[in-house]
């Protein structure tokens, strides 16, 4: 077994667990190994560490053995188990000061991908919001082509959101509030075993986990996290794609929601949020990408179709010469790993990475890697 996310697990096991206790003293020591073989001597190490903290770890035997019995789990079923020092986690939510230690994901999807974006919104969507859906998927599939869609699964504008990414031929990540033995809706089964094979499910939560209200709420953080920008469809005055909304805001993603009929009760959040400056407001796909600035696809192919010339000595920011100097170093590197090795975070890549593009000093294969072309 693998003793890092061995420890890993076992540390989101330990009773009472203390999530942002658990991550700064990871932060503080590197690795879920570290503070499983330090636990009696943690005060020594970092001497502000709270009491409690170090009483949960006194003992960790029980959840040890609970560790192993989710990671025999995992490796059976083809379930990857990442933790935060695995170079496949999600670079976006890694920076979060809330991200999970663990993270069970099934199936194929780069959680790492160049754009990625969730859109949530009620479960009691209205036609009008299932073709607001359709619409924007379809016209983004020609806009912008590369983007992962993310969702948690639920009734209404979540499973709307999944199967409109899926006919479109975009990869699709659903984020569950339970573990991965069991899935709920039961009623979204065919839809989850098609995002396997294109996409895939997402949870922190293991085995034998119950989807109890407070768990949709824990997983909207990660909805949030993984993401570049939230979509609100459609919501009620409250509701959890409100609470997505704020906690991707509270994370510094850029928050936009449609428009709605006024008075409508499932138009009221969304119309309340661009009210009050919480959301921009978007009517189509092409407003979202312009917002974004993520013309840089089409712009792309213009130039190479105009027969630009690379310029021989292009001239450098200090962020782009780093990024050259680590592929020189590594050549075709994925977006997480060339993050993980030049230090810079995967919204500053992403833009820095257009404009080596565009000088023709970089190039973007299959699969997300980039090759340096000087």
């Amino acid at each position: 077994m693998d003793a890092e996310q061995l420890c890993a697990i076992a540390l989101t096991q330990v009773k009472p667990f203390h999530l942002v206790g658990l991550s700064q003293l990871y932060r503080e020591l590197g690795s879920a190994s570290m503070i499983i073989e330090s636990r009696f001597h943690l005060k020594e190490l970092v001497p502000d560490i709270q009491k409690r903290l170090t009483d949960s770890l006194s003992d960790v035997s029980e959840a040890m053995k609970r560790a192993e019995i989710e990671l025999e789990f995992a490796k059976r079923y083809g379930i990857q188990v990442l933790t935060l020092a695995d170079p496949n986690y999600p670079q976006r939510l890694r920076e979060c000061d809330d991200a999970p230690l663990v993270l069970y994901h099934k199936g194929n999807a780069d959680l790492n991908a160049r754009r990625i974006i969730n859109i949530v919104g009620t479960r009691r969507c209205t036609a009008y919001g299932k073709d607001m859906i359709r619409r924007f998927i379809a016209d983004l599939r020609t806009l912008c082509p590369q983007v992962l869609i993310v969702s948690g699964l639920a009734y209404g504008i979540d499973i709307c959101a999944h199967r409109e990414a899926l006919a479109n031929g975009f990869d699709t990540v659903g984020v569950l509030a339970h573990g991965l033995d069991d899935l709920y809706p039961a009623a979204h089964r065919e839809t989850a075993a098609q995002m396997v094979h294109h996409g895939g499910l997402l949870t922190e939560f293991p085995t034998q986990t119950q989807p109890i209200p407070q768990n949709f709420v824990q997983r909207n953080r990660i909805v949030a996290g993984l993401s570049d920008a939230c979509i609100l469809v459609e919501s009620a005055a409250k509701g959890g794609g409100l609470i997505t909304a704020r906690i991707s805001r509270s994370y510094n993603r850029e928050v936009f929601a449609f428009p709605g009929h006024v008075g409508h009760t499932a138009s009221a959040g969304c119309n309340n949020l661009i009210r009050d400056n919480g959301a921009g407001l978007i009517t189509c796909a092409q407003d979202f990408v312009d917002a974004m600035g993520w013309n840089d696809e089409v712009m792309l192919a213009k130039k190479q179709q105009q027969g630009i010339e690379r310029n021989l000595f292009p001239h450098l920011s200090s962020t782009e010469q780093t990024i050259v100097n680590v592929l020189k170093e590594n050549n075709d590197l994925q977006i997480n790993m060339l993050s993980a090795q030049s230090n810079i975070s995967v919204a500053r890549l992403t833009a820095a990475l257009f404009e080596l593009e565009m000088k023709g000093v970089v190039k973007m294969l299959a699969g997300g890697t980039y090759h340096l072309l000087m």
